[in-house]
């Protein structure tokens, strides 16, 4: 391929944020489900830290450490609760990649849903870590031999997807639903990915 782009899948070509906010306020239905959101954002980063555990683990034990430090009840029949909320680019000559924290079964199954296959999926039991560690990036120019100049990365995290991009210097699209500040750079910004296919056609035009 002469061009790539990768992507996120939860957040970024799935609306991860909606599916799990929707699954918080399903288990504790008197709670701020907003506040619940912004906790899985701050417990999951550090369960995931310095590990390649499978990610239906890494979701069950981030919602643990919310019901213990929060005083909640968790059934342990819904540790999988978020697992199971998981739910023209190729055309112009792009190559399509994958790039997630999730497992491969679970993107397996994404990827169904997103109705295109990519040339290549790299997942964390790939990478051997999850992001924002640069495993993913570098497996995925080991798999693809994508040139780094003819490469742009997608995502609507900026810790995990945004932040890294900037350091690994790839350009960035950021997917902005949440309508979030930033200072970090990015070669584009975005509020949904209706615009994307112009948008790196614009940052790496064809040759």
């Amino acid at each position: 391929m002469e061009r790539w782009a990768s992507f996120d899948c939860y957040g970024t070509l799935v609306d991860w944020e909606s599916g799990t906010e929707e699954t918080l306020a399903r288990l504790w239905p008197n709670e701020d489900s907003a506040r619940l959101l912004a906790r899985y954002h701050d417990v999951e980063p550090t369960v995931q830290a310095g590990s390649g555990m499978p990610y239906r683990e890494v979701m069950a034990r981030a919602l643990r450490a919310i019901a213990t430090e929060d005083g909640l009840t968790l059934d342990p029949s819904d540790e999988d609760a978020l697992r199971r909320a998981l739910p023209d680019i190729k055309g112009r000559g792009w190559g399509f990649a994958i790039l997630s924290n999730t497992d491969p079964d679970f993107l397996a199954a994404s990827i169904r849903r997103i109705g295109v296959e990519p040339d290549l999926a790299i997942t964390a039991a790939e990478a051997g870590s999850y992001k924002p560690a640069p495993g993913h990036w570098n497996a995925f120019r080991e798999r693809s031999g994508a040139d780094p100049v003819r490469h742009v990365h997608v995502g609507a995290s900026l810790f995990h997807d945004i932040e890294p991009a900037a350091r690994l210097g790839i350009p960035a699209v950021w997917i902005n639903r949440l309508g979030e500040r930033s200072e970090l750079p990015r070669a584009a910004e975005l509020t949904d990915l209706s615009g994307l296919p112009e948008a790196i056609d614009r940052i790496l035009p064809a040759r």
